[in-house]
């Protein structure tokens, strides 16, 4: 076992019973950031971490060999459309969603609910859940909790998320605090309907929008459950990146020290690394893929849009302090032309790159946590990223 820093005393494995075990290695006493790993039953994941999101079972772009030559250790799928297509039922008849997509390492699963949530006109929500239309031929359906937990526990995933209400933004306080308490109802209903504790762990969804103290009620009563870990929800749905910082600070240190802590739905270079510092350990997002599609790209001196006239003579690579394939193999000026060319190649090759350099950050966040100086490893990357404007929104 990893010996505990000098200012860490007490335990922080969580029970045994789940099928997730949550070891915190290191917290840097500055910022509270931590270093931690935890068990699931298809491998350990060291943490903080950047989870690569496939939501159709699949990364955009990339092959599963590309996602395991990035280093990734865990990768998140959306429940809700492998519902619609091609079904939980087929999935399980598989053999499980680790068999079906060939994926031998730990999966997360989203419930659904953010989906639901995009969908807009096309859903009503009732108290036992949402009755919405297929985005894609507008079929009826209907997704409560207890259909979450059934169609998450047939996808067979190591962690699987209750389901939630994910409110818009703006949204008044009476609007957040009516989806916060639905979405207390219904957790207690995916905890008692959870068939495979022992094998999935349900993590709950702490919701309450821009409003501290709806969040602070929401941490209470979601942590009330002996859950193998949490999740800040309903953030960067539109609001302002400092808004997303201010709940992201204020929520963090009120969550359970023992438990995986996990912040849905941000993935920039300083999202990651604000909410590193502020306790995070685990991300996801579709950004890496999304960006490189359209030519953008992480590197160590910020943004950078590969289409600019400057690239198309510059045979040097996207980011000399990178070693993904795309950095060791290929210039700025052949990549410029693949996606100046709409070549699928192009998109490949730079979203390799950009999921890489998520993974790698968070691996170097992890590291300076471990060796005691994140102080100043946060102080110099920030610098970096907040003189190319990285908090401005997408």
């Amino acid at each position: 076992m990893s010996s505990l820093s000098p200012e860490v005393n007490q335990s922080t494995e969580s029970s045994s019973k789940h099928s997730i075990s949550f070891e915190t290695e290191k917290i840097c006493p500055w910022s509270g950031a931590r270093a931690g790993r935890f068990t699931t039953p298809h491998g350990v994941v060291e943490t903080p971490v950047f989870m690569p999101v496939g939501t159709n079972a699949a990364l955009r772009s990339m092959t599963f060999t590309d996602v395991r030559n990035c280093g990734a250790e865990i990768v998140l799928s959306n429940a809700y459309h492998l519902y619609l297509r091609p079904g939980h039922e087929l999935i399980a008849t598989a053999g499980g969603l680790h068999k079906f997509m060939a994926w031998d390492k730990p999966i997360l699963t989203d419930s659904g609910g953010f989906q639901v949530f995009s969908l807009d006109s096309l859903r009503r929500i009732a108290d036992d859940g949402v009755h919405f239309q297929d985005h894609r031929g507008g079929a009826k359906h209907f997704i409560g909790p207890g259909k979450s937990m059934e169609i998450q526990n047939a996808i067979g995933a190591d962690i699987i998320m209750a389901f939630d209400e994910c409110v818009k933004n703006p949204a008044t306080y009476a609007e957040a605090e009516a989806a916060m308490e639905r979405t207390h109802r219904w957790l207690k209903v995916c905890v008692e309907t959870h068939a495979r504790p022992d094998e999935q762990a349900l993590f709950g969804i702490i919701q309450g929008s821009m409003y501290e103290d709806l969040r602070r009620k929401s941490v209470e009563e979601v942590t009330s459950y002996d859950l193998p870990g949490f999740a800040i929800g309903g953030v960067a749905v539109g609001e302002a990146r400092s808004e997303i910082e201010r709940i992201v600070k204020f929520t963090t240190p009120l969550m359970p020290e023992n438990k995986p802590r996990y912040l849905m739905g941000v993935g920039t270079p300083w999202d990651i690394l604000y909410a590193i510092r502020c306790g995070i350990d685990m991300f996801d997002c579709v950004s890496p893929t999304r960006l490189a599609r359209h030519g953008s790209v992480f590197t160590s001196q910020g943004r950078l849009n590969i289409r600019v006239s400057a690239n198309r003579t510059d045979f040097g690579p996207l980011d000399p302090n990178c070693d993904c394939f795309t950095c060791m193999t290929h210039s700025r000026a052949y990549l410029q032309h693949l996606i100046r060319q709409k070549e699928m190649t192009g998109a490949i090759l730079l979203s390799i790159h950009n999921v890489r350099f998520l993974i790698r950050e968070a691996k170097n966040s992890r590291q300076a946590i471990l060796d005691g100086n994140f102080r100043e490893y946060y102080e110099h990357l920030s610098r970096v990223l907040l003189s190319h404007d990285e908090r401005a929104p997408e």
